[in-house]
């Protein structure tokens, strides 16, 4: 028998791999009959899913759903990329658009908690260029607009809200936007780093005085700029450190490495044909410059590349009330304060019975609304045609990754919805 002391120590690189397998397995697949679904049931969506492959309504796509911390359905479906008959895989990385934005304001609650910021503090307070600002209210009278100033600053938490009035550049004062060439959610080919397009909205009129309307736009571009800011750091560096990493978030990035590119989804566009291939980059409606584009402009609003996984796991932390895997990210009580209604009395502009909290859409009244779901569920969705919610009631996460923009004639959001509480049967 060998003495205990001639035990010797894995090569490191060695131990890494098992950690890292290890790591990569925290959200475990069982079968979905032990999380209070039907198998049966679950075929019925993966048939309607093929169906959007076979009739070249989509390209390909990743589907996945967890319930009580498990994985009870995930699957890929159709082409990573169809020229080159790249099959759709699992660990298949897309372009999230939007989806950064729960991950953004994530963010700012993590400097709150570090005592760095209040989300009720005016955002001139570190970003001076915003202590006044302007509205371009529309003439009540014949055409155009005139600028005012705002009635109020605007705070940190209008912008976690969308509710501090700024939009996307294409309001009443469009032509002022257009001309300092900022319009549109897309900035992964622009050359400056996001503070410096962040300071230059600082002094453009708005779409609504702060605080009295739902004006979606560049509200958490700036927060990412704010981080920076407060951090001391880049955006995908603080990011990275406080929640990508934590999380085991590892194919999370504003900008793709290369040896990761070949797993990076191809985006497709609707046609009254069918599909095709989007332009190459083609700016907001093609390619985009997320591996070969000049990497330095860090999009709090929708830079982000992901996978169903990484985003999974994110969910599941939220859901989990701020932790995951044995790691805390956000304390339980400011889970609570991002996933409730703020609007109060502001009209949420898109849907019955929504309301919006601090990074994700919130459903107040399911009746209103007409869809399977629950009161209190939370989530939202990207340009891209991807989307995502949690539905604390059920234990569920639900996160649906494809690259169809624009996306025209069909369902397959509404039908993901129903066809996957049609199956929860516990």
């Amino acid at each position: 028998m060998k003495s205990i002391l001639s035990f010797k120590p894995l090569p490191f690189f060695l131990f890494l791999l098992l950690n890292f397998t290890l790591f990569a397995q925290e959200l475990q697949q069982v079968p979905a009959d032990q999380l209070g679904f039907s198998s049966e049931r679950l075929e019925i969506l993966t048939e309607n899913f093929e169906n959007y492959i076979e009739n070249d309504q989509l390209s390909g796509a990743v589907i996945l759903v967890a319930r009580k911390g498990k994985i009870a359905y995930f699957e890929s479906f159709g082409k990573n990329d169809v020229e080159n008959n790249l099959k759709m895989e699992k660990n298949s990385i897309f372009r999230i658009a939007s989806q950064t934005k729960a991950i953004v304001s994530t963010g700012i609650m993590i400097l709150q908690e570090q005592g760095k910021l209040l989300i009720q503090d005016p955002l001139w307070k570190y970003i001076p260029e915003f202590r006044e600002t302007s509205v371009a209210a529309p003439k009540e009278e014949g055409e155009g607009y005139e600028i005012v100033a705002a009635k109020r600053p605007i705070t940190v938490r209008d912008l976690l809200t969308h509710t501090a009035g700024i939009g996307y550049g294409y309001g009443p004062a469009s032509d002022l936007w257009k001309e300092a060439g900022i319009q549109g959610w897309y900035f992964a080919d622009r050359e400056e780093p996001i503070q410096e397009t962040v300071r230059k909205m600082a002094t453009l009129p708005n779409d609504a005085q702060p605080g009295e309307k739902f004006v979606y736009g560049y509200n958490t571009d700036i927060l990412g700029a704010l981080i920076e800011v407060v951090s001391g750091e880049p955006l995908n560096v603080f990011l990275k450190k406080n929640i990508l990493d934590p999380l085991g978030m590892a194919d999370t990035y504003f900008y793709l490495p290369l040896n990761k590119r070949n797993r990076l989804s191809v985006v497709y566009s609707s046609t009254d044909e069918g599909i095709t291939r989007a332009e190459d980059p083609g700016h907001m409606v093609g390619q985009g410059a997320y591996v070969e584009g000049p990497g330095k402009s860090f999009s709090g609003g929708a830079g982000y590349l992901s996978t169903a996984m990484d985003y999974a796991k994110f969910l599941q932390m939220m859901l989990n009330k701020g932790e995951f895997n044995g790691k805390r990210v956000l304390s339980p009580k400011t889970v609570e304060l991002m996933t409730v209604d703020h609007l109060g009395d502001i009209q949420f502009p898109w849907e019955e019975g929504m309301g919006f909290g601090l990074g994700f859409s919130i459903v107040k009244d399911l009746g209103l609304r007409g869809e399977l779901g629950s009161e209190g569920e939370y989530g939202w969705g990207g340009a891209y045609h991807s989307t995502y919610w949690v539905d604390p009631n059920e234990e569920l996460v639900v996160v649906y990754f494809t690259q169809l923009i624009p996306a025209r004639r069909i369902d397959d959001h509404a039908k993901l919805r129903a066809l996957i509480y049609q199956a929860l049967i516990d």
